[in-house]
């Protein structure tokens, strides 16, 4: 036990309707709206002192729990519903000790028993909230930022009791940060399937509000240089002519990097294989800029153990959806993944213990968007500066709902608006999870 453990003592909760300025295609889904919920958690540390903090992401049920037979409204309703299920078991938890312990002890003990009919990654992000309103809490009721917690002096335990491995004995989450964490990230643009490529494509039915509509417009506006690729994982002839149409635009505009995503909806890497051996043939510089591929295959890794080695002898391959946690990020890496799209929207706790596993096996990480606006985009790039990545961090919920974040864009101009191919992380607090008073009027 030590000074600067803590027990929670009130939790809330609220939700922040936000509607999408622009239709995001995930999959076979269209989405134009998102639900965020954010959490506020008051602690006391073992002084007596108190102070709260708080947690926010977009339950974006288009991007966890795709569905044939349930609307987005059903779905999105019992994700609602599932988190006003956790406030009450958060509350009267009555674990006490770092916000790793906590936050731990939780995912482990009591969310798999809050409500077994929907899916882990949905519980996992409706978590997520709170978890990270711990985790900013905690340090900002012992007065330090958060990420100079998780080392000897903070935490009771090391990585070994929570990783089972005799690798992580003695170890922390500090031990795999990077020594020098960067300010200024490069920052990658997502190109939506349904996203307009050039000007061509236009047809007058666009918002007219002020922000770039097509893809060229943006690359010229935020000096992007790296781009990710939806795909449908379905229709090789238009994910093949989806990435040659983006990369011949990437080559015109000076493009770094590309990286496809294939959204979980690939069954063999044959077909993956297929469009990345025919790039290399047909179009070798654009087969050049593809830093990573991202999760083709389906969420449940369990379910579906496909032997990924052909893809990852090609290109690097990332985990994503099915990245739940360290067991599954484990489980990939026997299966011949060599990457991982870390998530704090699976929460905090989560996030830094998938890295330490991750990073100590020698897998490459990169940190990935679920649109995070307001408050929700502070922790995400933050993770990515700390733990560090293949390159930098996506960041787009500047693309479909930049108006959502008007409060904080003020006070960070550099974060919320993407400028000469990166996102400036400066202006940040360096309490808690480096939101600042100001971010939440």
């Amino acid at each position: 036990m030590k000074k600067s453990d803590v027990k929670i003592l009130q939790v809330e909760i609220e939700f922040i309707p936000v509607n999408l300025r622009l239709p995001l295609k995930f999959g076979a889904e269209v989405i134009n709206s998102v639900t965020c919920a954010r959490v506020k958690m008051s602690v006391e540390n073992t002084f007596g002192k108190t102070a709260y903090g708080y947690g926010e992401t977009p339950l974006s049920v288009g991007w966890a729990w795709p569905s044939q037979d349930l609307s987005f409204l059903d779905r999105e309703n019992q994700m609602i519903a599932f988190c006003r299920k956790l406030v009450s078991p958060w509350q009267t938890c009555g674990f006490s000790g770092h916000a790793m312990e906590i936050g731990h002890a939780f995912n482990e003990k009591i969310l798999p028993e809050v409500d077994g009919n929907i899916p882990h990654l949905v519980q996992l992000i409706s978590n997520s909230a709170f978890d990270l309103a711990l985790h900013d809490a905690y340090g900002k009721v012992n007065d330090i930022s958060s990420y100079r917690s998780y080392n000897s002096k903070y935490m009771n335990q090391d990585l070994e009791y929570y990783l089972e491995d005799n690798r992580f004995a003695g170890k922390y989450p500090e031990d795999y940060f990077v020594k020098k964490p960067l300010r200024q990230l490069p920052v990658w643009h997502l190109i939506g399937g349904k996203d307009l490529l050039t000007e061509a494509e236009l047809t007058g039915n666009e918002p007219q509000d002020g922000y770039p509509v097509t893809l060229t417009e943006w690359i010229r506006r935020d000096g992007l240089k790296c781009l990710k690729i939806k795909l449908t994982g379905t229709d090789s002839q238009w994910d093949y002519q989806r990435v040659l149409s983006v990369g011949k635009i990437s080559i015109e505009h000076k493009i770094n990097y590309l990286s496809p995503d294939f959204n979980c909806l690939v069954k063999s890497p044959q077909y993956v294989n297929d469009i990345l051996d025919k790039l290399m043939l047909e179009a070798p510089e654009i087969y050049g800029k593809i830093l990573y591929v991202e999760q083709p295959f389906p969420y449940d890794l369990e379910a579906n153990r496909i032997d990924v080695h052909s893809v990852s002898s090609r290109k690097p391959l990332f985990m994503d959806e099915s990245a739940h946690d360290w067991r599954f990020i484990k489980l990939g890496y026997a299966l011949g993944w060599n990457g991982v799209a870390l998530k704090v929207c699976k929460t905090q706790t989560g996030a830094l213990l998938s890295a330490a596993w991750a990073k100590e096996y020698g897998m490459t990480l990169m940190v990935q968007d679920l649109t995070n606006p307001m408050l929700a985009m502070i922790p995400h790039v933050q993770l990515a500066s700390m733990v560090g990545t293949i390159m930098g961090v996506e960041c787009n919920a500047p693309q479909f709902y930049p108006d959502a974040s008007k409060i904080q864009e003020k006070n960070h101009p550099c974060l919320y608006r993407r400028r000469n191919g990166v996102v400036d992380l400066s202006t940040l607090g360096n309490k808690g999870l480096g939101y600042k008073d100001e971010d939440l009027q």
